[in-house]
């Protein structure tokens, strides 16, 4: 028996399409690399550069130039904090639904395509600013272009993959934080020292327009679950209203929990992101390369960590039969941060410290792969995109709106009885909200089982 796919009502919510339906409906010619296993990896590969470049141009750059950009600009930490979160993250948060509601009607290429010629342009004109206005202005630019890129992106990764490859699968596509995090810490630092922050946001933004052209002339659009049945069911119909899927996510109870532990848990992450260099630089005297180069290497070791988070939520799953695994694993990861960063940000000694820093990034990177993974199986296949955008609001509207903020925050009010020492301190509190993120993995973790039996249930009534 040929599975039935979900499909839109009139009204907006899911109902099952007719077998009738299906045995009148003419099934597209769909191009023979869509069967061939390398291509799926080039694509993989390719949607995984924009990653790179996406967020080599978000924060990584801006957080090696801050230091330059508060002595021109006189800019204050708290003023810091927020161009790095805050318009990047209410853009980018509430234009990803419209955007990814796009997307899920139309061509998932194409939409990635134009969203990556804007965020690569929007880059490269922050380093035109005059001042901080325009600066801010500037950021507004890249945050509207990234928020077109990771929806269509893990759409069209499930589309490609089978279900027991997806842990893997996003596992490899998230390994663009780590790497992109590594680039744009080693060339922003050196950029920011050697050529300036401004001809080092030409540098890392302008050729990002030749990605969206690679993306544009060799990616095929795959029909919608075409990786599900094994090529055999194309999705027909309209996708469902925004507002059908925003009650169908967040009426799934693990997805309500693992947004909420991914966006808490970034609350940490991009405070550190943020304010690292600039923590070296204090803390430690290393100059903006320096720091950029140490933390390109953490970048690295959190690469690993990225990948085996995937890789062991797919094994340990499929060796118990227990898909909790996918909430167990980043889960006990978070928490495990926590000791971490005591010590890496509150020991004067660089030969404890620089360890402590490899094995936190490593912890905290493991929650990408599963975390997109679990979104993209409690999701039916016709809202995908939505799905993913429905978690990057909460994720980086809390996390990157937050977490930058609050930590510049924190750090200029203990200014008075810490000194130049503020920071390091700043850092270590933020990083206690790890502990409630964790707490979410594991109580999201419960109902996982039964939401994703009740979204497969969809699929085959």
């Amino acid at each position: 028996m040929t599975p039935v796919t979900s499909q839109p009502s009139a009204a907006g919510g899911l109902q099952s399409a007719s077998p009738e339906a299906r045995a009148n409906s003419h099934e597209p010619t769909v191009s023979s690399l869509l069967s061939r296993p390398w291509y799926w990896y080039y694509v993989l590969g390719l949607l995984t550069l924009c990653y790179v470049a996406n967020v080599v141009d978000r924060s990584q750059v801006l957080a090696a130039s801050l230091q330059a950009i508060k002595r021109e600009f006189s800019a204050t930490d708290a003023q810091l904090g927020l161009l790095s979160g805050l318009p990047f993250a209410i853009f980018y948060s509430f234009l990803g639904i419209p955007i990814a509601a796009w997307a899920d009607r139309s061509s998932r290429r194409n939409v990635l395509a134009w969203s990556c010629a804007l965020w690569s342009a929007a880059t490269g004109a922050c380093g035109m600013a005059v001042n901080f206005a325009m600066l801010f202005v500037a950021r507004i630019g890249t945050a509207v272009g990234e928020a077109g890129g990771s929806p269509p992106s893990h759409s069209l990764i499930s589309d490609y993959f089978p279900k027991l490859k997806r842990g893997t699968a996003f596992s490899i596509f998230a390994l663009a934080v780590p790497i992109g995090t590594a680039i744009g810490a080693a060339v922003g630092g050196w950029g920011a020292q050697n050529l300036g922050w401004r001809t080092t946001f030409y540098l890392v933004g302008f050729p990002g327009v030749f990605l969206a052209l690679l993306v544009r002339m060799t990616v095929i659009e795959p029909p919608r679950g075409y990786a599900d049945f094994g090529g055999k069911v194309i999705v027909k119909g309209e996708a469902p209203a925004v507002k059908s899927v925003v009650t169908f996510m967040f009426g799934r109870p693990s997805f309500v929990h693992l947004s909420l532990a991914a966006a808490l848990h970034s609350v940490v992450w991009y405070a550190s992101g943020a304010f690292n260099n600039a923590f070296f630089q204090r803390s430690h005297q290393m100059s903006a390369s320096e720091a950029g180069y140490w933390i390109s290497l953490f970048s690295m070791i959190g690469g690993v960590g990225t990948f085996a988070g995937g890789y062991l939520a797919d094994r340990l799953s499929k060796r118990a039969a227990d898909r909790r695994w996918y909430m167990w694993v980043p889960g006990i990861a978070t928490l495990a941060c926590v000791p971490l960063q005591f010590v890496a940000y509150l020991s004067p000694d660089r030969a404890l410290v620089m360890p402590m820093f490899g094995a936190m990034t490593f912890m905290a990177a493991v929650f990408f792969g599963p975390s997109f993974a679990m979104t993209q199986s409690i999701a039916t296949l016709r809202m995908r995109s939505v799905a993913t955008s429905l978690l990057l609001l909460v994720q980086t509207l809390i996390g990157q709106g937050i977490g930058p903020w609050l930590a510049g925050f924190i750090s200029d009010r203990l200014v008075p009885s810490m000194g130049r020492q503020s920071l390091r301190y700043s850092l270590v509190l933020v990083g206690l909200v790890n502990v409630w993120a964790a707490l979410h993995y594991l109580i999201g973790a419960r109902s996982l089982r039964q939401d994703l039996e009740a979204t497969e249930k969809l699929a085959t009534l």
